[in-house]
């Protein structure tokens, strides 16, 4: 007998090649089941509710592994947490969920940070945690053109051209744009991103910014579906998953 564990996580995705395993870097993923393994004595698979790009945070990613019955929920995340001490990933809560529950394919709905520091001076405590963007940038302009985004849209000119996903029609529920003291942060929400396109949508949101464009230019770029009609792509750094969200999950517990 198993049990699913559904648990959330925290990184820093700065050392990191991104969330899913591969052959030629260290990733978050890769270390997780590595944990898991040293505790289970066994190979174990964990499914992520995403992935994210190399140099990318997360304060709530998601994810679900199977364990043996023997270990509850909280006993998988302190286990965990033990075994990622030196390295900057923690297992922020953990309950069991139901069998047929998946990270990835249950959740309704994701949520996207991105901060932005746009002054001279370079940070010092928030390096590699902002884009450092070194020019002006006039937020509630930004906010006017980020409206034109909102719905379900064809957003070809906000993906990446490696984008894999088989259409390009996604329906953005939130994109706010809003001061927080000396940064700008972009608040996004949708039930699924293409590859890139936060990011996409926040360089585009800076030529806004910086007065290169006119809030009606991202109108005008979004409806040219081409991924060359839109602005450049913002750095890693400044983005961070903050929320996966699911139904109410009938049986689960800690």
């Amino acid at each position: 007998m198993t049990r699913r564990i559904l648990i959330t996580i925290e990184y820093d995705g700065s050392p990191f090649a991104g969330w899913q395993r591969q052959d030629n870097g260290d990733t978050v993923q890769a270390r997780i089941e590595d944990a898991a393994a040293a505790f289970l004595l066994a190979p174990v698979a964990v499914a992520g509710a995403g992935r994210t790009d190399s140099g990318v945070h997360a304060t709530q990613q998601a994810a679900h592994l199977d364990v043996p019955d023997k270990f509850n929920a909280n006993r998988v995340m302190e286990a965990l947490n033990a075994h990622l001490t030196h390295v900057p990933i923690s297992i922020r809560s953990a309950i069991e969920v139901p069998a047929d529950f998946h990270a990835r394919f249950s959740a309704i709905s994701r949520r996207y940070l991105y901060r932005i520091l746009p002054r001279r001076q370079p940070p010092a405590l928030d390096a590699g945690r902002v884009w450092h963007h070194k020019h002006p940038l006039d937020a509630a302009r930004m906010a006017i053109a980020a409206k034109h985004l909102v719905g379900r849209h064809d957003f070809s000119s906000f993906r990446a051209r490696q984008c894999q996903a088989q259409s390009p029609i996604r329906t953005l529920d939130r994109l706010d744009v809003e001061m927080a003291g000396d940064e700008i942060h972009l608040h996004v929400e949708a039930r699924s991103f293409l590859h890139h396109q936060v990011r996409n949508i926040t360089g585009t949101l800076a030529l806004v910014g910086t007065g290169k464009w006119q809030p009606d230019d991202v109108k005008a770029a979004l409806y040219a579906a081409n991924r060359s009609a839109a602005g450049p792509t913002a750095p890693p750094q400044g983005l961070y998953l903050t929320g996966v969200y699911y139904p109410p999950i009938a049986g689960s517990r800690d």
